[in-house]
């Protein structure tokens, strides 16, 4: 793991991505539930449940930097630490953002949200997830 990063620079960079200035591969990846990921998550992220992680790290392999994502920035490094672990990932930028989507809101505002297909939309959306 490489440390941490904040809202304001993982912004930037998403900018930077944008408008085609990017030279490297950027993976930013949200540990949370899927259900938690669909009320909102970061623009251009993904869903890799922790749970899933050591099973779908593969899916990483070739990224320049990896951001992972959690409700606080807690276990985003331990995810960034088990990430950057991974042979097939030694070689990319493994960071936690820091203070997680709570800092996002606070410091950027944005989140996305994903479209619920029409036979999930009953309002119920279960327990609170641990993360």
């Amino acid at each position: 793991m490489d440390g941490e990063i904040d809202p304001e620079e993982l912004s930037a960079l998403l900018s930077e991505r944008a408008d085609g200035s990017a030279d490297e591969t950027l993976r930013i990846v949200d540990i949370r539930d899927q259900r938690a990921f669909d009320r909102g998550h970061l623009p251009d992220s993904e869903c890799i449940p922790f749970p899933e992680l050591t099973s779908r790290v593969t899916e990483l392999e070739g990224a320049d930097r990896i951001v992972t994502v959690c409700p606080h920035g807690v276990a985003s490094q331990q995810a960034a630490q088990l990430i950057g672990s991974y042979e097939g990932t030694q070689d990319a930028r493994v960071e936690s953002l820091r203070g997680g989507v709570e800092a996002w809101e606070q410091a950027i505002g944005e989140l996305t949200a994903t479209d619920a297909p029409d036979d999930e939309s009953d309002g119920d959306e279960g327990p609170e997830s641990p993360f």
